[in-house]
């Protein structure tokens, strides 16, 4: 559906956790009204429902992901975890907790919120969420002989590869590999490949008065320790959050909880 450029500006001031949601709206009362163009007039008066019936609209947690599987390029592996997660969170009731503990009507910034990226780019943003998932496929270097392509240099934006030419052998240093995969998929001769595939986790991201950045737990993790680690921080979140308080700001506030949560993880 075609928008007219007033409408189109004011639904970009919508916050963007909410916008695609808002716009989807929006065409969707327009078009049940017979017009083929929206109107600024039209985006204030779904606005205007939206606003009023936003604690209808809560589901308790906000679970957003990438594009990788609609054929994205960078897609590490189809990660396939992000419906069930879902089906997790739906279970913990956490629209029932807040419920339960928020005064007065929900609003989406109560909600819980996660994201799933199917690699390091992370359209998702799951810096910014209270846990964010992201896809990762670490490197190793087998005994096939190289024969000094350069494809894997080429390819690797973090400059994490090089070649020692005494050996004829890719380095690849740890510390700068954001364990993409990129130059698994292009080695001709398989001299890198997979060492470790799972994801990486990241704990306590938020916007907001008092922005914080996620903080990433060590390591790659597979499906059944993503799922221990989820379940770990809800019941912390239930435990402690009180009127709506973001799992964010709780692990900004204790600093134990994050090297408690990595101990409880060596302990599987």
């Amino acid at each position: 559906m075609k928008w007219e450029k007033d409408a189109e500006k004011a639904i970009q001031k919508v916050p963007f956790f909410v916008r695609k949601k808002v716009k989807a709206r929006v065409e969707k009362e327009a078009g049940d009204t017979g017009k083929i163009i929206v109107s600024l007039a039209d985006v204030k008066a779904t606005q205007k429902r939206f606003l009023k019936k936003m604690d209808a609209e809560i589901r308790g947690f906000q679970l957003d992901a990438c594009f990788g599987s609609s054929g994205c390029p960078n897609q590490i592996f189809n990660t396939g975890i992000q419906s069930k997660i879902e089906d997790l969170l739906k279970k913990e009731d956490l629209l029932g907790f807040l419920r339960n503990q928020v005064k007065g009507d929900l609003k989406f910034h109560h909600e819980f919120r996660m994201t799933v990226s199917d690699c390091p780019n992370a359209c998702s943003q799951p810096q910014i969420k209270d846990i964010g998932i992201i896809g990762a496929q670490t490197p190793y270097v087998t005994e096939n002989e190289c024969i000094g392509c350069m494809e894997c240099v080429s390819i690797c934006k973090e400059k994490a590869i090089i070649i020692d030419e005494t050996q004829n052998i890719p380095i690849i240093d740890d510390e700068l590999c954001v364990a993409c995969g990129q130059c698994i998929d292009v080695c001709p001769t398989r001299t890198i490949e997979t060492h470790q595939q799972g994801y990486r986790i990241q704990i306590g991201g938020k916007l907001g008065r008092h922005p914080r950045l996620a903080e990433e737990l060590p390591g790659i993790y597979s499906d059944p320790e993503v799922f221990d680690i989820l379940r770990r921080c809800i019941k912390y979140y239930k435990a402690n959050s009180e009127n709506g308080e973001r799992f964010a700001e709780l692990v900004a506030r204790d600093n134990t909880f994050v090297p408690k949560l990595i101990r409880g993880i060596k302990d599987l």
